[in-house]
């Protein structure tokens, strides 16, 4: 009768899904740290645009205006484009963005109903970059006010 007794009691069945969890955790815990290591910071890395403050739609559109432009050919390269890769030139391997040290102003002031100014200045611990430009909301015409923007406006319209 003893033997009856052993025979019915009934052992706890092992979860096959702990098991297998207990044997990879720790490849599954180190692909989760390197994600979070090397693919995080690449996703919320800093840019120019993520910069500029929250404008108006008026200076938003004028905004849109000049960094979209990108010459009289269509040349692929826009003003953005210009202006963030001067600044990737000279801060190679930096996360410039990212310091603290690092301020981004932009300014859009009207000088009549349908044209504008427009401010860029990009400061860091390196130096200061003044970029001045008049937009025309109807002819999208663009003109350089300092040699700064009209070495962009150049690189712009003359890229190949």
């Amino acid at each position: 009768m003893r033997k009856d007794r052993k025979k019915d009691a009934v052992k706890p069945k092992k979860s096959e899904f702990k098991a297998f969890l207990k044997k990879r955790a720790p490849i599954y815990l180190g692909i989760v740290g390197l994600f979070i290591l090397f693919v995080v910071p690449e996703l919320t890395k800093g840019s120019l645009e993520s910069s500029f403050p929250e404008l108006t739609s008026d200076e938003q559109k004028v905004i849109d205006i000049l960094m979209g432009y990108d010459g009289p050919n269509d040349s692929g390269l826009t003003v953005m484009d210009a202006i963030s890769n001067k600044i990737s030139e000279e801060y190679p391997d930096e996360r410039i963005y990212d310091n603290k040290k690092t301020k981004v102003g932009l300014t859009v002031s009207s000088i009549n109903s349908e044209e504008y100014q427009v401010i860029l200045n990009f400061k860091s611990y390196n130096g200061e970059k003044n970029y001045d430009w008049n937009v025309n909301t109807n002819s999208e015409e663009i003109t350089s006010n300092n040699p700064e923007s009209k070495y962009i406006m150049d690189l712009v319209d003359f890229y190949d």
